[in-house]
């Protein structure tokens, strides 16, 4: 079996760093997908593409990849340098500003 252990990136519709914290051993597909000849569906028979499994470190998943005999590839994230303004969001409703505010 060959997995791939990664940290899983922000969601790109918000700020936050939910989920991100955490390092995800995912199953790569052992077989191609094939078509349902009557509805059209994509289907396999591949149930360990379908495992996700959340660990704390990155040491917690190699661990348990090496315990249980799974190839597995770590791949890095890259890191993002945090954007952090003076004033916050609270910034663009504040009374005192100088100029008048526009997007």
């Amino acid at each position: 079996m060959i997995a791939r252990i990664y940290q899983p990136a922000r969601n790109a519709m918000t700020s936050g760093q939910a989920k991100t914290k955490t390092w995800v051993l995912e199953f790569a597909q052992s077989s191609a997908r094939d078509i349902d000849p009557l509805m059209g569906w994509t289907g396999s028979d591949d149930t360990q593409s379908q495992v996700k499994l959340r660990f704390t470190s990155k040491e917690a998943a190699l661990d348990y990849a090496k315990e249980k005999g799974i190839d597995a590839t770590v791949t890095e994230p890259q890191r993002r340098k945090p954007n952090i303004r003076n004033g916050g969001y609270g910034e663009n409703f504040a009374t005192n500003r100088r100029g008048p505010w526009t997007h």
